[in-house]
């Protein structure tokens, strides 16, 4: 098979690169990416289909919230109600399904941030989730996403530059990890989307089946000859990545800390990020997704759909930070979603599209133990036209804060154009 019919072909899927429209310019451009920034990993969790902040984060302090919610609110903490909602603070608290998040919250690793999203008008799922991606919102002339911008900063910073480019051997050392940024789903993700290298992969078993073999070997025969094409390196580095997928056996990985992850696809997802992060193959950034979120109809309060969902998304995350442990030192979680739902419930018992939602942002460096954020209130004159929570804090104030003070970022005018950066937030030290 002559190289040019095999790039043609599209034969690269067999090991689920995160391939695009955009493959061979994300090619190229690897080749020339010094280091990867060793040490701090990013972990990004997308909750598509919009969370309804307000039965998730609960404002049990405000009384417009009940009056607005007769039969899906959560009961308030005094209540003594089995389900009621896990006090925080006195006016906030947690839904009840989000218990395992209540000692990570106390142990000040949890820090919360309500009022938070986009400052689009947008009521669209597809337009918000692109515009939170991208980080441009309103702008859909963008092209790549806001993970991949900083990738590519960061790979080509100066001071990340390699000191000796001429020596070949200490070039291949200091090049990027196969594993550097990788997304759990079955195609890339718009917020990674763009010219630094990555990988998409449905699960690690499907990455290393798909990549051994016979097959497997002819096609690294074909990536080991010739040096000056622009296909090589990725391929290279790719089946580098098998054989360390290998070598990490993750079939029989085993959690530390007695930490039991659901069966669902999603706490799967966040078992194997776990395995990679313990493997040491260089992971910087990890993208994981969860959907299920768009609760228009029986979304139910203390129980039901919405409370199935946030179990799983809480159980998921908390078993990820028991099974990391110390290594949580030098990780930080950071989840989000599209918008929030409408104050007032609607009459199929759900909710509708809203505006401002809420974030979780976990890690060892985080400044937790608090609600962040200007509450903006419940009031009839505090909403959004009337019918929403207010936007208080824009999602690129937290994004930005998340990617200098955890990644050492610099260059936030480049990740986030056209935003103006403002006094972050305040959630990490």
């Amino acid at each position: 098979m002559q190289r040019r019919v095999f790039v043609k072909s599209g034969a690269l899927a067999l090991v689920t690169m995160g391939l695009s429209p955009s493959f061979l310019r994300r090619t190229a451009f690897g080749m020339e990416l010094p280091a990867t920034r060793k040490g701090k990993v990013l972990i990004c969790l997308f909750q598509r289909g919009a969370a309804d902040a307000l039965n998730v984060v609960v404002p049990h302090g405000e009384r417009a919230y009940y009056a607005m919610r007769p039969t899906i609110a959560v009961p308030q903490p005094a209540t003594g109600a089995r389900n009621a909602t896990i006090d925080l603070d006195g006016f906030f608290g947690l839904h009840p399904s989000l218990a395992p998040f209540k000692p990570l919250y106390d142990q000040r690793l949890l820090a919360i941030i309500h009022a938070v999203g986009s400052p689009s008008t947008t009521r669209s799922h597809f337009d918000a989730q692109d515009y939170m991606e991208s980080g441009t919102p309103d702008d859909k002339t963008t092209t790549d996403g806001w993970l991949n911008r900083y990738l590519a900063v960061r790979g080509t910073c100066d001071e990340c530059r390699l000191q000796d480019t001429t020596a070949g051997t200490r070039a291949a050392e200091n090049r990027p990890a196969a594993f550097r940024a990788v997304a759990f789903a079955p195609q890339t993700p718009r917020i990674l989307e763009g010219p630094a290298p990555t990988i998409a992969m449905n699960s690690l078993d499907e990455f290393s089946v798909r990549a051994t073999g016979t097959q497997a070997e002819r096609l690294e025969a074909l990536y080991r000859t010739g040096s000056a094409d622009i296909v090589h390196a990725t391929g290279s580095e790719t089946f580098d990545a098998v054989r360390m997928l290998r070598a990490a056996n993750p079939q029989q990985y085993q959690p530390s800390n007695n930490a039991v992850y659901p069966r669902s696809p999603f706490g799967q997802r966040l078992k194997q990020i776990a395995q990679l992060i313990k493997a040491g193959v260089g992971l910087e950034i990890a993208f994981a997704d969860v959907g299920g979120w768009d609760t228009h109809v029986n979304q139910g309060g203390a129980t039901g759909q919405l409370a199935q969902r946030l179990d799983d998304f809480a159980q998921s995350v908390g078993a990820l930070v028991a099974d990391l442990g110390d290594r949580m030192a030098d990780v930080t979680i950071l989840s989000m979603s599209e918008f929030g739902r409408m104050v007032r419930e609607n009459g199929n018992g759900g909710t509708d599209h809203g505006h401002a939602g809420a974030m979780f942002v976990i890690g060892g460096d985080v400044l937790g133990g608090k609600v962040h954020g200007r509450w903006p209130g419940l009031e009839p004159e505090q909403l959004y036209e009337g019918r929403d929570l207010a936007l208080t804090t824009d999602f690129r104030a937290v994004f930005s804060e998340v990617a200098a003070r955890h990644l050492g970022a610099q260059r936030l005018d480049v990740i986030f154009p056209g935003y103006t950066q403002g006094a972050p937030p305040g959630l990490l030290g």
